[in-house]
C-alpha cells in the first residue's frame, strides 16, 4: 500500500505499539536497517502509528541516525550536536532548519567533485586545507543568504530602507557575522595545528 505525494508514492510504514514496523508495501515486518536501506535507495516513505495514524517519520529517521552513531559510524561530530541542542528554544531555532537543508542539498549536489577533491586532499595537507576553506566559505555564504531572508521582517515593511529601523538589524547581524568569523578562525587554527601534527 503506497501513498501518493505528488507524482512519486510513498511507502507506508505502520509501527506498533510492541515497536515492531510493518512494510505494507511488501506486507513484512521489516528493521530498522530496512528502512536505512530504502533511504540509501532514494525510496520515499512514511512511518505512522498503526492505531491512530500519527506521523511518526522525523523521530524513526533520527533514530536510524542514533544507531549508526552507536555502531561507531560518528558522522555527527560533538561540537555540532552540541550547537544544534542550544539552538533548541533559541530565536534563531526557526532559521536553522532550512540552512541545514541548503546546505545537505549543497552538499548532495556537489558530492562528485567532492568526493575528488577528498582523493587529491589523501595525498596532499595542502589540498586538504584548501579544500575544508571553501568548504567552510560556501556554508558561510549560504548562512548569511538565510539570514537575509529573514532580515527585511525586522524593519516592518519588507523593504529595504535607510534610517534607525536598520541600524540595530544590522548590529546584530554584524555581531553574528564576527562570532561566526571568530569561530572560524579558531577552526583554521585548529586545521593549521593538524596539518602540522
Amino acid at each position: 500500500m503506497a501513498q501518493s505525494k505528488g507524482s512519486a508514492s510513498v511507502i507506508v510504514i505502520k509501527k506498533y505499539a510492541n515497536r515492531r514496523l510493518y512494510d505494507t508495501s511488501t506486507s513484512q515486518y521489516v528493521t530498522l536497517d530496512h528502512l536505512r536501506d530504502l533511504v540509501k535507495n532514494g525510496t520515499d516513505f512514511q512511518v505512522v502509528d498503526a492505531k491512530s495514524g500519527e506521523d511518526l517519520t522525523r523521530g524513526v529517521l533520527a533514530q536510524i541516525i542514533f544507531e549508526e552513531e552507536a555502531r561507531g559510524a560518528n558522522l555527527l561530530p560533538v561540537d555540532f550536536l552540541r550547537q544544534l541542542i542550544s539552538f533548541y528554544g533559541d530565536s534563531l531555532q526557526s532559521v536553522v532548519p532550512g540552512y541545514l537543508q541548503m546546505s545537505m542539498n549543497n552538499f548532495a549536489q556537489q558530492q562528485e567533485e567532492f568526493r575528488s577533491r577528498m582523493s587529491e586532499a589523501m595525498t596532499s595537507p595542502q589540498a586538504s586545507m584548501s579544500m575544508l576553506e571553501e568548504q567552510t566559505r560556501r556554508n558561510m555564504e549560504m548562512f548569511g543568504q538565510a539570514m537575509r531572508m529573514f532580515t527585511p521582517f525586522s524593519a516592518g515593511t519588507g523593504a529595504e530602507t535607510e534610517g534607525p529601523a536598520q541600524t540595530a538589524p544590522a548590529a546584530k547581524e554584524s555581531d553574528d557575522v564576527a562570532a561566526m568569523r571568530a569561530e572560524l578562525d579558531a577552526m583554521r587554527a585548529k586545521l593549521d595545528k593538524l596539518v602540522k601534527d
